[in-house]
């Protein structure tokens, strides 16, 4: 045990000054065995308790001084001679919790960080650039905004759910992708380090049980469709319209493509000479090009758009880039809208009642084929670029049907201008 030294007041303390030399000097301050003011040659001073620790010498640093005063000095020396008396070394000990601070700190990765690095490890596993632009436009449009400043290892299947219930209904395919997408993150997340436990994006044994099956909401909740008797008067309400946003959702409607394809759509994919749209695989959902006969209505469309300088695409927004989905979506609810005021019906599902979408004009194009022409409906598949079976695969996809569908297509823009006149006489084709 150190000689108790005799006990300086705080002036004293204070009035203590360096001798001389290159070296550090120590003054025992008393008050605890071993403690120390240290001064060095600049000036600068700081507390030192000096102890010994098993079988070591031990300085152990308490702060500076003024910052610690000498009453807090003595404290934290009484706090550093007990964690001895009790085997523990203040110095080793002061360490392992610096080291457990990195370590949380490192693990302190937010979920707006994670999908960046996720997105970068999967990089290579992405086919197209595409698939990477979406990943990262659906987590930024539903996840970020409720998880983005979370740390990843904090996330809850409670807050997963705070995402998914409020489009789960609604959009119950782009909501299970998003599901799936979050799990990756998450996933990733865990095998970096970055957090334990169950994945709570997991949806066997977990979000399973608190939402309904996506397969059992996709049938109740399909997009909602422009009835084929509100066709023409919508149309035609359309085309009164002025802007990007409704010749874009005017030729969606013309060609039953879905909204991504149409703003994405770019000069050199059309061939107005021939009536035609060539649409690559790497803007397909189903990765593989999709050949769209344009009508004669079509072709008028195009042929009055503004080509812009040094921008490729046919609908560009404002600030150059492609114009956003919302810009269809906000051209069919003003349409809605303004249709409710002025004949009080607007433009509604047949079975949901609800308002229709851009999207919706695609079963609306598939229920006319069905209900009101003679068109086998493999050669409707076919315009609507879905995955069909194997077996019409090997008779239909061969040459696409592409002169057979420009009828069709023709058929279809006379439908929406109230001009088709129908048939009950089955087409050749």
């Amino acid at each position: 045990m150190p000689k108790v030294a005799e006990e300086l007041t705080a002036l004293d303390v204070k009035r203590l000054s360096h001798p001389g030399g290159k070296r550090n000097v120590l003054f025992s301050v008393g008050g605890v065995p071993g403690l120390h003011l240290q001064i060095t040659p600049g000036g600068g001073r700081s507390w030192v308790l000096r102890a010994t620790v098993g079988t070591l010498r031990r300085d152990i640093g308490l702060g500076s001084f003024p910052g610690v005063t000498l009453s807090q000095a003595r404290e934290k020396a009484r706090d550093a001679r007990a964690q001895i008396d009790a085997g523990v070394d203040p110095i080793e000990e002061r360490k392992a919790v610096k080291a457990a601070l990195v370590a949380a700190q490192r693990r302190g990765l937010t979920f707006a960080e994670a999908v960046n690095r996720a997105l970068a490890a999967k990089l290579d596993g992405f086919k197209n650039a595409k698939h990477r632009q979406q990943w990262e436009n659906s987590l930024a449009t539903y996840a970020t905004p409720e998880l983005g400043k979370m740390l990843v290892q904090d996330i809850s299947t409670q807050d997963v759910l705070r995402v998914l219930q409020p489009v789960w209904m609604t959009k119950t395919e782009t909501a299970s992708r998003v599901r799936g997408r979050i799990e990756a993150v998450l996933s990733w997340a865990t095998v970096a380090g970055h957090r334990t436990g169950d994945n709570p994006a997991r949806w066997a044994g977990n979000l399973k049980e608190l939402l309904p099956p996506p397969s059992k909401v996709a049938k109740e909740g399909n997009q909602p469709a422009l009835a084929l008797e509100d066709a023409a008067r919508w149309y035609a309400a359309l085309q009164a319209r002025e802007g990007f946003g409704a010749r874009a959702l005017e030729l969606a409607a013309l060609t039953a493509t879905r909204s991504q394809e149409v703003r994405g759509a770019l000069w050199d994919e059309i061939d107005l000479d021939n009536g035609l749209w060539i649409i690559p695989a790497a803007r397909m959902k189903m990765d593989r090009e999709h050949r769209v006969p344009l009508s004669a209505r079509a072709v008028e469309l195009l042929k009055a758009l503004p080509k812009l300088k040094d921008n490729p695409l046919l609908f560009p927004a404002a600030r150059g880039g492609q114009l956003s989905d919302m810009t269809l979506s906000a051209t069919m609810k003003r349409m809605h809208e303004a249709d409710v005021t002025e004949n009080g019906t607007g433009y509604l599902d047949r079975v949901s009642k609800r308002p229709a979408v851009p999207h919706g004009l695609r079963s609306t194009f598939r229920d006319w084929v069905a209900e009101k022409t003679s068109y086998p409906g493999d050669m409707a598949e076919v315009a609507l670029a879905h995955r069909i079976s194997n077996a019409v695969e090997a008779s239909y996809r061969r040459g696409d049907m592409i002169e057979r569908r420009r009828q069709m297509m023709a058929d279809w823009s006379e439908f929406l201008s109230g001009d088709y006149i129908g048939s009950n006489v089955v087409r050749m084709v």
